[in-house]
């Protein structure tokens, strides 16, 4: 390091600021790191109920489907599939948590109406149409919450090698630094001290 090189009372004061600047850095990187950590075991333990959840929706879904299929016939209710329209009403924004942007997906509550008569088919189609809705809105928001974690989980190990930096790098360098010039400082006084001593006895 250059200033390692002029032992001033100047490059004193500049590398205690830069000390002090570099253990606040931590400290405040160290907080985002736990903060978001935390919000992700959250997001995690969150993602795992929303997936129990739709693994038994769907459980209850195909069981629909398949009864639908025994009633009605196998090629009339893939006739009715292709009746359904794509879902297109998805929302996205975000949030910010410590700076991380996480997605905000939103769907209207009320569900697009099934587009097949009902005088021609059965309650059992009905119950699949229903829990398959249900997996519909399940599996958004296992979307949001995944992709939060992902970007959480990115912007942690960001931080935690931010914080490894300074921790291990820059303030030990710092801190060195700092500790040689005030030496450095110490050893010239002590000289300046001896001459003046020794001009006064002369």
């Amino acid at each position: 390091m250059k200033t390692a090189l002029f032992p001033t009372k100047g490059n004193l004061i500049l590398a205690k600021n830069r000390l002090k600047l570099s253990r606040e850095g931590y400290e405040l990187l160290d907080k985002k790191r736990n903060i978001l950590v935390r919000e992700m075991m959250l997001l995690i333990e969150k993602a795992e109920k929303i997936q129990s959840k739709i693994d038994s929706t769907y459980t209850e879904a195909y069981k629909a489907l398949q009864a639908a299929n025994i009633m009605i016939g196998i090629s009339t209710v893939m006739q009715i599939s292709h009746s359904v329209d794509e879902e297109d009403r998805i929302n996205i924004k975000t949030r910010s948590i410590m700076g991380v942007e996480i997605p905000i997906i939103s769907i209207p509550d009320e569900p697009i109406r099934p587009q097949y008569s009902f005088a021609t088919t059965t309650i059992s189609l009905d119950e699949a149409y229903s829990q398959f809705e249900k997996v519909k809105q399940l599996t958004i928001v296992l979307a949001e919450v995944e992709s939060a974690v992902y970007r959480l989980a990115i912007n942690i190990k960001r931080t935690q090698k931010r914080a490894n930096a300074l921790k291990n790098i820059m303030i030990p360098r710092y801190e060195e630094l700092v500790k040689y010039i005030q030496n450095y400082l110490e050893e010239k006084d002590r000289e300046e001290f001896t001459r003046l001593k020794i001009i006064k006895q002369s």
